[in-house]
């Protein structure tokens, strides 16, 4: 049987709210994993034509058979909203879904750790609830540990401010790890990822 997805990109879609008073927040790391990817690449965002996202197209991986072709999205629909963006850009690069990853932050899991997984719940993640809506359950999800908020904060004004001080001694490392794990989750597959990244 051939592969009929071997031509397909993989649609990496990180989520974050747009505008600069967002850049900084927990809700946004999602977004700075993209902006790392796309240096990588060596291209800047630009606005695509099919949904409200910025895209960056090319490849990740070591040069060579092994790369793959890459479509890394910042959906430009608030959170909330980012399955629209999402489903308008699986339809144009005629995504399957399994090769679809979003890089969200997680409130589960602690500060520093990650979790690589297909399929699931949202956790009440606005993001993944929407996508979820969207396309189904059964694309890749690639969990940035965030924590819990301290004392009786509220979630969402918790996800919506800026990491620490503290956190953010380590956050460019941090951020760097979570791409590394995306790169491995396309080009190694999802169990060798898992084996690598999740703490």
């Amino acid at each position: 049987m051939t592969d009929d997805t071997s031509a397909s990109p993989w649609l990496i879609v990180g989520l974050g709210n747009p505008g600069p008073e967002y850049a900084g927040n927990r809700h946004n790391v999602g977004f700075m994993v993209a902006d790392l990817l796309a240096e990588r690449i060596g291209a800047k965002f630009k606005a695509h034509k099919a949904g409200r996202a910025q895209v960056v197209e090319g490849r990740l991986g070591a040069p060579g058979p092994s790369s793959r072709r890459v479509v890394i999205a910042k959906p430009m629909s608030f959170m909330n909203l980012s399955g629209g963006p999402t489903t308008a850009l699986r339809d144009f690069y005629k995504v399957p879904v399994g090769r679809i990853v979003a890089v969200h932050d997680e409130l589960d899991i602690d500060y520093g750790q990650l979790r690589l997984k297909v399929g699931g719940g949202d956790n009440g993640h606005n993001g993944l609830k929407s996508i979820t809506k969207s396309l189904g359950p059964d694309y890749c999800r690639v969990r940035f540990g965030i924590g819990r908020p301290p004392g009786r904060m509220q979630v969402a004004d918790f996800v919506l401010k800026d990491f620490s001080a503290a956190e953010r001694k380590d956050l460019a490392y941090e951020v760097d790890r979570a791409a590394d794990a995306v790169e491995s989750l396309i080009v190694d597959g999802l169990e060798r990822a898992q084996g690598t990244y999740n703490s």
